[in-house]
């Protein structure tokens, strides 16, 4: 969403190795919930225009933790305009 689409996110694959163990740490990185969230204003121009609406933090966290059905779809695509 932040990228307005120009970078895209890559499917999260492991392989399992029987020989060496492997730690993994999740880290989370987030604005403050008063922040607005939306596409970079960098990356909108009148050639890539904003795909993604804004919002500010706290409603989509909020929204994003209360879905309780994604129709088939991401919680992103649900954001696009």
């Amino acid at each position: 969403m932040l990228s307005n689409g120009v970078y895209k996110s890559i499917e999260h694959r492991v392989m399992v190795n029987s020989e060496k163990e492997r730690v993994s740490v999740a880290m989370f990185f987030n604005p403050k919930f008063e922040a607005e969230i939306g596409p970079l204003r960098s990356l909108v121009t009148p050639e890539n225009p904003p795909l993604f609406q804004r919002v500010g933090m706290e409603k989509y966290i909020n929204d994003f933790v209360s879905r309780r059905r994604l129709d088939g779809k991401s919680y992103l695509e649900q954001m696009k305009i």
